[in-house]
């Protein structure tokens, strides 16, 4: 029982610590996850011509990242590996189960087949990254466009997508002193910028 209250008090601190901020951190927030959306989404509109409903799908899931990137900075979810290795994984699940599973045209098989599947593989590569189950699901019930989309799919929008959420964050999440992304305890609010960016580029790397 004690360990149960000491981890309830643990998940209660980082929740306060991830969303009680300062003025100036809403702003950055805001600038990260407009510039994160406003891009795939005009890649979306310019490079695949999806529909309104495709486009729906995956800005949803996109959307999801958003909130964790850019408003959960030191969140495990949200860190460089789980975002880039959690969409991807999760694309290729998603489409391996739709030209498989899918052909036996069982809806709800196909879908629950395909999210839990995607949870399994980002358990295994240890990418957890919830915002993956949307894009493994919009593979599977996605319209006839996103379909034929096949495996390329999974390089666009999907892998392409979640890079550009990544650079964005890597940008502008280091500009304030006092924040930084990927998360990295050697990283010092009285660090220079220059030795921040290159300390998160090697964090980001997996080289640190």
């Amino acid at each position: 029982m004690k360990k149960v209250n000491r981890g309830y008090r643990k998940a209660r601190y980082v929740v306060y610590k991830q969303t009680i901020l300062n003025p100036i951190d809403h702003l950055w927030t805001f600038v990260g996850g407009f510039l994160g959306i406003g891009c795939i989404a005009f890649i979306q509109s310019e490079l695949h011509h999806f529909n309104a409903l495709e486009k729906v799908f995956l800005i949803g899931s996109f959307g999801a990242s958003a909130v964790l990137v850019y408003g959960a900075t030191n969140s495990p979810l949200a860190q460089p590996r789980n975002l880039i290795l959690g969409h991807t994984v999760s694309a290729f699940v998603g489409v391996t189960v739709m030209k498989t599973v899918g052909q036996f045209d069982v809806f709800w098989l196909t879908c629950a087949t395909a999210v839990s599947l995607a949870i399994i593989a980002m358990q295994i590569l240890k990418a957890l990254h919830p915002p993956g189950g949307a894009t493994a699901l919009i593979a599977v019930i996605g319209t006839t466009k996103v379909k034929e989309l096949g495996f390329f799919y999974v390089l666009s929008p999907v892998f392409t997508g979640a890079l550009i959420l990544l650079v964005i964050a890597l940008l502008i999440n280091n500009i304030p002193k006092d924040r930084h992304y990927p998360y990295n305890p050697k990283v010092s609010p009285y660090m220079g910028r220059r030795k921040k960016y290159w300390l998160n580029i090697q964090r980001t790397l997996g080289i640190r």
